[in-house]
């Protein structure tokens, strides 16, 4: 099929590969202009971006698709279909309407539950024991298309938000080639998404991250693997903001935001909670007793807590 591939975080790579290699003319790549990353603050192209370079594919970094002149180089490209996984630009009608099968949207959920622009990362806060991807019908709602193709994974319980991405962008990238295999021989029947069991998972902000006592121990436990690498998880100690990279949640009790023992364990509102790899400002992730032996927390130290709704 003759497509456009619409995609900017790593996510979408697999995607990206998956339909190159399956043989199909991806006469366009479209992803989010290169933004400075990095502690030199370097401007670098995004993951599809470098991707679809090193596949020789023409690229387009556009920073608005609703201009007169961005639809209609779009309608231009005289597309069977657009394929989007994690684009980050609103596609207004004229782009949806565009290729002859439409725009098919990769997406990290089952919906329609965590529509939105963090699926992956909502679904481990929440303590889902599953997720998958779902691939839609894109239309003007906020992932409200129907469904074409969906695939359940289980949420073990030592699932982060980089191992569950892995394994979500693969099964995207097998579905999704699944998906244009079977448009290309005839209609293929799609499936409204139910009015029930509707959730909307809301882009990740900074002030997440911060470590909330007031909630249990496995809420934050969860909230380590969902957030890192971003924005990251932290908590105030004697005036130094503490990266937690990973941690444990255990039973017990105590005053809440208090250190309970001297192995650094915290009481939230139910449960323990026990940080085993932390990370000072400007230092290297180190395991929790080596960070013990150069930062002194006594049993019985009060941690800041702000909580956070």
């Amino acid at each position: 099929m003759r497509l456009a591939f619409m995609g900017t975080p790593e996510f979408a790579v697999p995607s990206l590969d998956a339909l190159h290699g399956a043989g199909h003319e991806i006469v366009a790549v479209y992803s989010q202009p290169p933004r400075p990353t990095g502690r030199g603050h370097k401007t670098q192209p995004s993951p599809v971006h470098a991707r679809a370079d090193a596949l020789g594919l023409r690229v387009l970094t556009p920073v608005s698709l609703k201009t007169s002149e961005a639809q209609a180089a779009f309608a231009a490209l005289d597309l069977d279909a657009a394929v989007v996984a994690a684009y980050g630009l609103i596609l207004p009608m004229p782009i949806l309407e565009a290729p002859r099968q439409g725009c098919l949207n990769v997406h990290g959920s089952l919906l329609p539950r965590w529509r939105g622009a963090a699926p992956i990362q909502r679904a481990l806060l929440a303590g889902d024991a599953e997720t998958g991807i779902t691939i839609m019908q894109m239309e003007a709602g906020l992932d409200t298309g129907p469904m074409l193709l969906k695939q359940t994974i289980p949420i073990g319980p030592e699932a982060t938000a980089t191992s569950l991405q892995a394994s979500l962008s693969t099964l995207g990238a097998a579905l999704i080639v699944e998906v244009l295999g079977r448009l290309a021989t005839g209609p293929l029947s799609a499936t409204p998404q139910p009015s029930a069991g509707v959730t909307y998972a809301a882009k990740l902000s900074r002030t997440e991250g911060q470590l909330d006592w007031t909630e249990t121990a496995s809420f934050n436990e969860r909230k380590v693997r969902a957030l890192n690498p971003a924005p990251g998880v932290w908590f105030e100690l004697n005036g130094e903001r503490i990266k937690v990279l990973s941690a444990d949640a255990e039973p017990g009790s105590g005053r809440i935001g208090t250190v309970t023992d001297r192995d650094l364990g915290i009481a939230c509102s139910e449960g323990i909670f026990r940080p085993r790899l932390l990370q000072r400002p400007g230092r290297g992730p180190v395991e929790r007793r080596a960070f013990l032996n150069g930062v002194a927390v006594a049993q019985g130290t009060h941690l800041p807590c702000n909580a956070i709704s």
